[in-house]
């Protein structure tokens, strides 16, 4: 494992922080009472918010199912990890590929105190974590190079990552720094949030994170589909995460407000 220690010290309990925010909408245990607080303050806007971070884990589960067992990919670059909730992507990744190799990555002290959690991998596959930030590919890059060979195929996972990075913020380079040290034959799996299907709900929710001092932006698909210039789309394409290849009926409440696609680099 790469990064220092944890240090609880870091961890700043006063303050919301997304990971832990999400971890309550999963019902995990792994957060504090100010992220209930914030967390019960944007299902009572949306109501839905919990069913989409449940939602965004379930395609997660499926694309990794998908490129490890359909495509052959073997290794896995994970951006953005979060805290563990089982089961996790090398868990998916190594149960249709017992070699496949896995990278997380994050910044966050408390995902780094329970990144054990996220290193029991397959005795023939490696799982690995990188303490660093999601705005710093070239580190990103250079720690995950320790594990993953680079001139071989990578599925490069930002999932409800990019809705905490603006497009003024670099959104749009750390996609193509990362993307651009990747083999052909890599893949983008990407899920971000948009307003496109309830807008008032997605405002209010907004607002409700800001008031917690978390900044998000809501992105339409043609925006989203901006991060995959030069990409082969996976059919079905960009379309809401309940929707990508779902295993279940679809729900009648409507999309879920945050479109996920899958994207195949092209041999050059």
């Amino acid at each position: 494992m790469t990064g220092t220690g944890p240090d609880f010290q870091d961890i700043d309990t006063t303050r919301p922080h997304p990971a832990r925010v999400y971890d309550w909408f999963l019902g995990g245990k792994d957060n504090y009472p100010v992220d209930e607080q914030l967390g019960r303050r944007i299902a009572g806007i949306d109501g839905g918010a919990p069913k989409a971070a449940l939602a965004n884990r379930a395609f997660m589960r499926r694309t990794t199912r998908a490129l490890a067992a359909e495509s052959g990919i073997r290794q896995f670059l994970d951006i953005g990890t979060g805290i563990p909730t089982e089961p996790n992507l090398h868990q998916i990744a190594q149960s249709a590929a017992p070699d496949a190799r896995v990278v997380y990555v994050d910044n966050d002290p408390i995902v780094l105190a329970h990144a054990s959690a996220l290193l029991r991998g397959t005795r023939e596959g490696v799982t690995e974590y990188v303490q660093a930030d999601a705005r710093d590919p070239h580190t990103i890059l250079e720690e995950a190079g320790r594990v993953l060979d680079l001139g071989r195929p990578v599925a490069l996972s930002l999932i409800a990552l990019l809705h905490f990075i603006a497009d003024e913020d670099g959104a749009h380079d750390l996609v193509n720094t990362l993307v651009g040290a990747l083999a052909p034959g890599s893949a983008l799996v990407l899920s971000a949030m948009t307003a496109d299907f309830e807008p008032e709900n997605v405002r209010q929710g907004i607002a409700a994170y800001a008031a917690g001092g978390v900044t998000l932006v809501a992105r339409s698909r043609h925006e989203v589909g901006a991060f995959f210039e030069g990409l082969d789309l996976l059919e079905p394409g960009i379309v809401s995460v309940s929707d990508w290849r779902p295993e279940e009926p679809p729900s009648a409440d409507g999309p879920i407000s945050l479109y996920g696609a899958v994207g195949r680099k092209p041999a050059s």
